[in-house]
């Protein structure tokens, strides 16, 4: 039976637990994650779930009890083993809050490990809610059958994010038409993606991309992309590299 067929079989429900686990043991889930079980699923005591944490792999998990502000849960057996997620970052100007939150959304889904909101100077948003993107990056960790939830950084201004990077790592700067390079297809290395805002990068910005060693500028083609479709559109690339 191939792994698709298998997974095809378990329980849909996914639920991401902060906290070890193992085959045998019990969990308790947050009082959201129960009323999501009881109120928005319809689930109650014996049906099952998968569970995951990000460290130990997945499990099938049995409710042996629910109430208003927990579940109890039984850990069974492991479905899947813990796997490494390519070594792919986002760094992203922040946008104003739904583009925002479709571009944590769609990157949880393209298997980034990292997400870095950074600020430019046509940035046009100058704060965000952190606890609600970790949420979406959470709930489509969930939902898209990913084994971890992405890291998510505090907003940093690019120049202090450029001037603290580790130059092992690759940054892939799509600089919209200061650029003549595609997306490269090697797909090797510790890499990041960088989007500019919507304005896209000043010169100064520009230069300073230029001026690091690790920052490779490239074009996304011939159209000017909205920066949420060229986040998509990035990572899209590198993840078939």
């Amino acid at each position: 039976m191939s792994q698709t067929q298998v997974l095809a079989q378990l329980p849909s429900i996914r639920l991401f637990l902060p906290f070890p686990l193992a085959e045998h043991g019990t969990a308790i889930t947050s009082p959201g994650q129960a009323h999501y079980l009881a109120h928005v699923m319809r689930r109650g005591v014996g049906d099952r779930l998968r569970v995951f944490n990000g460290i130990d792999g997945e499990f099938v998990a049995t409710i042996t009890d629910l109430r208003r502000d927990a579940a109890s849960l039984a850990i069974g057996q492991q479905t899947r083993p813990q796997q490494p997620d390519p070594d792919l970052w986002l760094l992203f100007a922040l946008l104003k809050r739904a583009p925002t939150e479709l571009i944590i959304q769609k990157a949880t889904e393209l298997g980034v490990g990292a997400l870095l909101p950074v600020f430019t100077t046509r940035t046009n948003a100058d704060r965000t809610n952190t606890d609600r993107l970790i949420a979406i990056a959470t709930e489509a960790a969930e939902q898209c059958g990913r084994l971890t939830v992405p890291t998510l950084h505090a907003p940093r201004a690019l120049s202090a994010v450029l001037a603290d990077w580790p130059p092992a790592r690759r940054l892939i700067a799509c600089c919209e038409r200061a650029a003549d390079l595609p997306v490269p297809r090697d797909g090797t290395g510790p890499t990041a993606l960088l989007i500019g805002p919507e304005g896209g990068f000043t010169d100064a910005e520009l230069d300073a991309l230029h001026a690091r060693p690790f920052v490779l500028p490239v074009t996304l083609g011939p159209r000017l992309l909205r920066a949420d479709t060229a986040a998509i559109v990035g990572l899209a690339l590198l993840q078939a590299a």
